[in-house]
């Protein structure tokens, strides 16, 4: 182990596909140590209805290095295509995507059937409206863009910080940097806390995080630190959506 944690830690400036074999190694003898949380299809056929077990929580001193990980595998990703590209489950059942152009074209899709977006942008952060450019322009450090989306939540969102920088990994088209900036952020929050490793419902590994939301619910982020991609995410309630595709590409809606 302590040759992992040197190869990992041992030089300033890491190699990022380093970091990422030997992290893979930490988290398999890990697991092998400790049983994941399961995600249970309840239903599925009938209600679409998916519940998740509640995993102990784990210190938060090893969930910080996880998303620090992150952050350094974020920061590595190409961001390049015509379509911002984001396709995912609802509740176990119902598909939906969403394709985004650079000059703010948008068309979504549900159970396949394309749209054109009309009227609004199709991006928002604590209901308010945000635009490509906004997004684009968000800094990639880390405090300034803390202080920035904090700047962005509307008067009484309290307890909302978390949520928004954490849509910035994912439902959004952040710039490789600002999505690195955000798992810097959501590691320093003390809101933020780590499950361990979990399963999402479609069986694949990651390291689940929550945190409260002002309505006294709690979302669960299952995240892929080697990737930096968010697998899934589930709120208390059990309402939930499973990652399928979040990136760009060059293919659009057909």
């Amino acid at each position: 182990m302590d040759e992992l944690i040197r190869e990992l830690y041992g030089e300033p400036r890491p190699d990022p596909r380093a970091q990422h074999r030997v992290w893979r190694r930490v988290t398999a003898r890990r697991r092998r140590r400790r049983l994941t949380w399961l995600a249970i299809p309840v239903a599925a056929a009938l209600a679409g209805i998916v519940l998740y077990a509640t995993p102990p929580e784990q210190p938060m001193e090893a969930g910080r290095t996880i998303l620090l990980t992150a952050a350094t595998s974020a920061a590595s990703t190409a961001s390049e295509g015509t379509y911002w590209h984001v396709r995912k489950l609802h509740d176990g059942g119902r598909e939906t995507e969403l394709w985004v152009t650079r000059q703010g074209r948008a068309w979504t899709a549900e159970q396949g059937r394309v749209s054109r977006v009309t009227g609004r942008s199709p991006f928002s952060m604590a209901g308010r409206d945000l635009t490509y450019e906004q997004i684009r322009a968000l800094p990639s450090d880390a405090a300034a863009l803390r202080e920035r989306v904090a700047a962005m939540l509307p008067p009484g969102s309290a307890g909302l910080l978390a949520d928004a920088l954490g849509g910035l990994l994912w439902t959004k088209p952040s710039a490789s940097g600002v999505r690195a900036a955000a798992y810097r952020a959501l590691a320093d929050l003390p809101e933020v806390r780590y499950l361990g490793a979990a399963t999402d419902a479609r069986g694949r590994a990651g390291e689940a995080f929550a945190f409260g939301l002002p309505s006294g619910v709690e979302r669960t982020l299952i995240i892929d630190p080697a990737s930096s991609q968010v697998l899934s995410s589930v709120d208390g309630t059990g309402s939930s959506e499973i990652v399928l595709t979040a990136g760009w590409t060059d293919q659009g809606p057909a």
